[in-house]
């Protein structure tokens, strides 16, 4: 059996609940979470690295959200919410906030405090500090969070195929219920595919988007040169 075929099969890729509507639906569920998440996760997070307070709530907030059963969570918000896309989108909120709010704190909280120091020396306000400094140096762990989030939701979306919602998730759950393998498979490398492409996407922006300066320096001619010196640490001293 061509399990592959299905990708290449013209029909799959027009009409009603074809590859390209499917496809619309799952990055419309990703994209309405993810803003959802940015705007709930991204000032709460950078607030409370600001000042300094309930960083504890922080932590046990995103290891205990983190630590929820997926299609749990999923179907009890649906029970609870009933059938469509409000259930599904809390669910997937409530996953996608933890590892935004976690870099986001963890970026702002780590800033070197003889920056914001000197930011401070020269006259400028919390705000100004926040915006102008910590921000901009928090940036390479804020957008880290917000790619871990991103590959979180879009795997989520998948799963909530199972509770009726659209998206790429339906040629598997469609395919298992006929035991129709080559559109499982299908269905399932599309989703992989969706999720690489993302990340490759947010790593381009990453680095559009951070300084130079704040990117980690290669080390590796710095190991290369010890390995080549020959003379013992002796004579070298």
């Amino acid at each position: 059996m061509n399990y592959l075929g299905w990708l290449f099969e013209p029909a799959n890729w027009s009409g009603q609940g074809g590859v390209p509507e499917r496809l619309l639906q799952h990055v419309g569920y990703t994209a309405l979470t993810m803003i959802t998440a940015l705007v709930l996760a991204v000032p709460l997070g950078a607030w409370i690295g600001h000042t300094g307070r309930g960083g504890f709530l922080v932590v046990g907030l995103a290891n205990g959200l983190r630590a929820l059963p997926t299609l749990g969570l999923l179907v009890l918000l649906v029970g609870a919410l009933g059938i469509g896309l409000i259930g599904p989108l809390v669910a997937l909120v409530i996953l996608a906030v933890p590892p935004i709010l976690a870099g986001t704190y963890a970026g702002v909280r780590n800033v070197d405090n003889a920056v914001v120091d000197a930011a401070r020396g020269m006259g400028m306000r919390g705000r100004d500090v926040l915006f102008r400094v910590e921000l901009p140096n928090a940036l390479p762990l804020v957008v880290g969070g917000i790619r871990s989030s991103l590959l979180q939701v879009i795997s989520t979306a998948t799963i909530a195929a199972y509770v009726a919602l659209g998206g790429l998730g339906r040629f598997i759950v469609d395919g298992l219920a006929v035991r129709d393998f080559p559109q499982m498979i299908g269905g399932s490398i599309l989703v992989a595919a969706l999720a690489i492409a993302s990340d490759l996407l947010l790593a381009a922006l990453q680095k559009v988007l951070v300084s130079p300066g704040l990117r980690v320096a290669p080390t590796r001619g710095r190991r290369l040169r010890a390995v080549r010196d020959p003379r013992p640490a002796a004579q070298a001293a």
